[in-house]
């Protein structure tokens, strides 16, 4: 009887099954299949090995590289008006708030960076002009201070021949011819200055309405709002810096050269101004050309002196008083800085050493500040140390990704079990 009894639940249970299971038409139900674990949008799948990835993402920025280079006498002008647009932006809202109407803020804002702009090239010109006008007046000089060397190595054992053989080539009219021609290149930067003031026009009217852009920017894209943001605090730091220490350097430097009577002091006082944006070696472009003078004016002894000076000023203002008063305003470490002055001096030319940390902060800015995962790498080139905000925003990203990784692990896992107990 019970025997019976279980017999009938169980083809009751079968025919229920069968009714779930057929439509309302009496067919039966497609089958609906199962999610996999290829179907999770959470497992990380990668369409192609790590690796290859790496190689085609280093092809891509070698190829990038070499495109931007070859239009480098167009990025270059492009970038310093970009530069000079970032430096100037709060002026305009300072107007406005002063009571200045929007079109008088925005005319005075674009004079103010001609002026700069012209200012700038304008001393580079004169200072080069300048030291090609003054050699020449030591031809004679230099001929001596050559006659002076080779007797100095007869001095020491050279033979004559072989002093002669050396300095046969050595021609002061040469050196000047090629003083001529550094001049006559000024061509080329005119032609790069009338680019760069077209383009501070048109980005100078498109910063207008920057700040409603900026806004809805914050609203859509946080993180590249903050990348700009970043990019455009640092810059005006770096600069606002540089500007302020290169004029302290420019006094002392004059002072110094005057005193001992080294023509053109305010000249060379301009040059070690205007080379003080130039980091790293900025001072040794600008102590050349007192030091040249120096010695064909008075010896080696009067040119070892200025240079010591020179190197004594840059070394104190800069590395001693600098860093107590604002510390590192660039925010990468040597080897970064000093790297990139010579990588962008080779992509865009002698602009390119001009705007290394500028050029270098945007890179970092919009290519690895923008993402959580790859900001671990200021550690690796910014010269302070982290602070606590940044360390607890590393530790709750890295915790993040590990609880994402281990969901889709344990979905996988769960995916290739169900198809095991179907396949059985």
């Amino acid at each position: 009887m019970a025997d019976e009894d279980a017999g009938s639940e169980e083809k009751v249970a079968q025919t229920s099954s069968a009714s779930a299971d057929a439509s309302p038409d009496g067919r039966s139900a497609p089958a609906v299949a199962e999610p996999s674990a290829a179907d999770d949008p959470g497992s990380p799948t990668w369409a192609l090995p790590r690796g290859t990835v790496v190689l085609l993402t280093i092809a891509g920025i070698v190829v990038a590289v070499l495109g931007i280079k070859s239009i480098g006498s167009i990025v270059g002008p492009v970038f310093l008006g970009l530069i000079m647009t970032v430096a100037v932006a709060p002026v305009p809202g300072w107007l406005r708030r002063k009571g200045w109407p929007k079109w008088t803020a925005f005319l005075a804002t674009v004079l103010l960076v001609y002026g700069i702009i012209l200012g700038l090239f304008g001393s580079v010109i004169y200072c080069i002009a300048r030291l090609a006008t003054i050699l020449p007046q030591y031809s004679d000089k230099f001929n001596d201070l050559i006659d002076d060397v080779q007797q100095a190595l007869s001095d020491h054992g050279i033979g004559q021949d072989k002093v002669n053989d050396m300095l046969s080539h050595v021609d002061a009219g040469k050196v000047f011819d090629v003083v001529g021609d550094v001049v006559s290149s000024t061509a080329n930067a005119a032609s790069a200055l009338i680019l760069v003031l077209t383009v501070l026009l048109f980005m100078a009217v498109d910063s207008i309405n920057s700040d409603e852009r900026f806004a809805v920017l914050k609203r859509v894209r946080p993180d590249v709002a903050h990348a700009f943001d970043t990019f455009a605090s640092g810059t005006r730091n770096y600069l606002v810096v540089s500007t302020v220490f290169g004029l302290i350097v420019a006094v002392f430097d004059t002072g110094a050269l005057w005193l001992m009577g080294i023509p053109l002091p305010l000249l060379w006082g301009l040059l070690s101004f205007i080379t003080n944006y130039i980091p790293n070696i900025g001072f040794v472009l600008g102590v050349i050309p007192p030091a040249i003078l120096a010695l064909l004016d008075g010896g080696w002894m009067l040119a070892l002196w200025v240079i010591v000076i020179y190197s004594v000023i840059n070394f104190v203002i800069q590395s001693v008083i600098q860093p107590k008063f604002v510390g590192d305003s660039v925010g990468l470490t040597t080897t970064v800085t000093f790297l990139s002055l010579i990588f962008w001096a080779w992509v865009i030319g002698p602009l390119g050493a001009l705007l290394a940390i500028p050029l270098t902060l945007l890179c970092k800015s919009l290519l690895l500040d923008i993402d959580p995962s790859t900001r671990w790498t200021d550690v690796l080139i910014s010269s302070g140390r982290p602070t606590t905000d940044e360390v607890e925003e590393a530790r709750r990203h890295n915790e993040q990704q590990a609880r994402i990784r281990e969901e889709a692990q344990q979905a996988h896992r769960a995916g290739d079990g169900g198809e095991d107990t179907v396949s059985s």
